[in-house]
């Protein structure tokens, strides 16, 4: 499969689509994941899903760079900072 993007804007951009998507697509169970201290576990599967499908679009030295994680921190978990939490 050939590569999508080989810029760090555009491997940023990915990154917070793909996370935008997981929020979307998985409200309750991000929801029920933050009150419960357990949101990885939760989302294990489309986070995995969500990395491999950037992974495969995005160079391995750009990869290294964090930007897929920092978008799930920054869109998922940022974004729910309001919901009751064991950790804050």
């Amino acid at each position: 499969m050939p590569l999508q993007t080989r810029d760090e804007e555009g491997a940023k951009r990915l990154a917070r689509a793909i996370a935008s998507d997981i929020s979307i697509y998985n409200e309750a169970k991000i929801i029920k994941g933050i009150e419960e201290d357990n949101l990885f576990e939760v989302l294990a599967e489309q986070i995995e899903e969500g990395r491999a499908h950037y992974n495969s679009k995005v160079p391995e030295e750009l990869q290294k760079k964090n930007y897929f994680n920092r978008a799930i921190v920054d869109i998922i978990l940022k974004n729910k900072a309001h919901i009751k939490s064991k950790i804050w």
